[in-house]
């Protein structure tokens, strides 16, 4: 029987593994906080938990790198990746304003088939939450669909400078771990300000769609700030 990983038990080993499988459990057990901030990330440990050989950790652990979920300094080594308190504050604030804007332009811009396509999302996200019930590994598929979500709004607003500036802001790896620390009424939430988004879109009302849009990615930064005891964010906040 294959040795169990002593690192919340991310997955048993098999020496079938490739580095993509590797990177995936590593990756896996990072955004579920069996891996949390700063775990050190050893490649001999990693390698000798997984049932690999050192050479597929190594390259799993300079994609993670490369993605923003691992740090590589010169002495210490891998580590998984901690947020400080000024990096969420200036990607909160500048995802805030970015994002409000593409939204009140897109409320200006959007035609009804995009508009359908944003309610479809939002059918399937509320479908996802209602028959993942108590399992959050259900949830899995979530990022996903609101990354997307967000991405059409970004399109919608019909700025390709707006849309590269919010690309360059918008870190993925934090995105996902913001969804791993939501309680259910903050799920509720979510899915509630993306149909009032939606609704917002329909109506052609910049004004609405601008606040929905910063209120939720506020809401966004308030789970984090929960989730890793960081200082309330100051009043610099517009609107």
């Amino acid at each position: 029987m294959p040795p169990r990983t002593r690192r919340g038990d991310i997955a048993p080993s098999s020496h079938g593994y490739t580095a993509d499988r590797v990177y995936a459990l590593v990756k896996d057990g990072i955004l579920r906080n069996q891996l949390p901030d700063g775990t050190r990330l050893r490649e001999t440990e990693l390698a000798a938990e997984i049932g690999v050989s050192r050479t597929p950790v190594r390259e799993a652990l300079r994609r993670l790198t490369g993605e923003g979920l691992v740090e590589t300094t010169r002495h210490l080594g891998c580590r998984v990746r901690g947020w400080q308190d000024r990096d969420l504050n200036e990607i909160f604030r500048l995802r805030a304003l970015l994002e409000s804007q593409a939204a009140r332009l897109a409320a200006q811009n959007l035609g009804e088939p995009g508009i359908a396509t944003l309610s479809e999302l939002c059918d399937a996200m509320e479908a996802l939450v209602a028959s993942s019930g108590a399992d959050a590994s259900k949830r899995d598929a979530l990022p996903t669909l609101n990354n997307r979500f967000h991405s059409l709004i970004l399109a919608g607003s019909g700025s390709q400078r707006l849309q590269t500036l919010a690309t360059q802001v918008i870190s993925l790896p934090l995105v996902l771990h913001t969804f791993t620390r939501y309680e259910d009424r903050e799920i509720s939430r979510s899915m509630a300000h993306h149909r009032e988004l939606v609704d917002a879109f329909r109506a052609g009302d910049p004004d609405w769609a601008e606040s929905v849009m910063r209120a939720h990615i506020y809401a966004g930064h308030a789970v984090m700030k929960r989730g890793l005891a960081i200082p309330r964010l100051d009043n610099e906040r517009s609107g």
